[in-house]
């Protein structure tokens, strides 16, 4: 009998091959999404570095819902914000094996709204 691969695991065998080619650099830095049952957390991390440049989620925002797409738009808003601050205008998007759809399209169209550039 085939033992059937988790929905997680599955997730982050494809994160990992996704990750490969996308590396984040001080000029374009990668904007990484993770997302859980409650709660959508983003950074934006400079990879040759090895640190966290900006990060926002539903949880530093205290959203009474973390886990809907109203507070995915929120979270990308006020991260967008964030790094137009910083100086930062363009960045590679790591959607970290999840689809492009939902609170994760939520998240990105929101911070492209506010400034950032990918």
């Amino acid at each position: 009998m085939i033992k059937k691969e988790s929905r997680n695991k599955a997730r982050v065998r494809r994160h990992l091959r996704v990750r490969k080619r996308i590396h984040g650099t001080a000029e374009c830095p990668r904007l990484n999404v993770f997302r859980s049952n409650a709660h959508i957390h983003a950074q934006i991390i400079d990879d040759v570095k090895g640190i966290t440049l900006v990060s926002c989620s539903s949880v530093s925002l205290k959203l009474e819902n973390g886990s809907n797409v109203e507070a995915a738009k929120k979270v990308g808003a006020e991260l967008a914000k964030l790094a137009v601050s910083k100086g930062i205008e363009e960045v590679v998007f790591d959607r970290s094996g999840y689809l492009y759809h939902g609170r994760v399209k939520a998240l990105a169209e929101a911070a492209r709204e506010n400034g950032l550039k990918f």
